[in-house]
């Protein structure tokens, strides 16, 4: 298991990585991005029960979906920087031909990528159609997703969070990523989602909130309480309270930073507050 210290600096590592993947294409969605480094580096670093070697499949794994596709720069990072593959290969993001699209893809065949993601909102339903799948296999892995808050506006993200409480997909835990913000503005303006604990719960899921979602204790503490709801009849949904745009300090808690790169300048700005540790690609 690895220290607080080192979750850190992998995190550290992967904002860096973020960053510099944006800016070399003028492309990207770096506010999201950096909004779940935290998050994502424990899953794949502490949580997840996954093979070296990768297995679309994945039988006996635990699996994991990334709804919001669009915040790649993230899941490309911590794969390659968790051994899915070279970490060099991130200086290809977005380029012609290479397997690091804008939106993850199943076609160009990367490990660690399990549904080409994109259009919002659909990833709930593959997340749930794999957790059942392993039930039906009695298979004992978990499966994980990612959403962005703005996209639990998609009709068919609700559609599913029914299906997944009258089928009792107990091996289920679906994160939200609740910075309160999207491409156009805060959700609250563009279109307000309520109280989400109160809905997921009167959908029929266990509903836990982790307020200090860029907070590596915090997130571990709450991953552990998630993992511990399994298998007793419902879906388990986490409400990852998180900045978008944490750890650059102009680009946090504003909408501006969703899909916008970063000049020269505040290339070096953000890197400067963000010191190598692992080792740039």
């Amino acid at each position: 298991m690895a220290t607080t210290q080192e979750l850190k600096d992998f995190t550290t590592q992967v904002r860096r990585d973020i960053i510099r993947m944006v800016h070399a294409v003028n492309s990207g969605h770096p506010g999201g991005s950096l909004g779940c480094a935290e998050f994502l580096t424990i899953l794949y670093q502490e949580v997840l029960n996954y093979s070296s070697v990768f297995n679309m499949n994945g039988e006996g794994e635990d699996l994991f979906f990334l709804s919001n596709g669009h915040i790649s720069p993230v899941i490309y990072s911590v794969l390659a920087r968790s051994g899915f593959f070279p970490v060099k290969e991130l200086a290809t993001f977005r380029k012609l031909g290479t397997r690091l699209q804008g939106h993850p893809t199943t076609y160009e065949g990367l490990p660690g990528i399990r549904m080409s993601a994109g259009s919002l909102g659909q990833g709930m339903s593959v997340a749930i159609g794999a957790a059942q799948a392993k039930k039906l296999n009695n298979d004992k892995g978990i499966v994980y997703s990612l959403h962005g808050d703005g996209e639990l506006q998609e009709g068919q993200i609700w559609e599913s969070t029914m299906y997944a409480a009258g089928k009792k997909i107990d091996n289920l835990i679906a994160t939200i990523d609740y910075n309160k913000a999207q491409i156009d503005g805060a959700t609250d303006d563009v279109l307000p989602l309520g109280d989400l604990r109160l809905k997921f719960e009167a959908f029929g899921w266990s509903v836990l909130d982790i307020f200090e979602g860029n907070d590596i204790d915090a997130i571990k503490k709450g991953l552990t309480k998630a993992k511990s709801l399994t298998g007793s009849g419902k879906p388990i949904c986490i409400l990852l309270h998180t900045k978008m745009g944490n750890g650059v300090d102009f680009m946090m808690g504003t909408h501006a930073w969703h899909g916008k790169a970063p000049s020269d300048e505040q290339l070096a700005i953000g890197l400067a507050q963000n010191a190598e540790t692992l080792g740039d690609y």
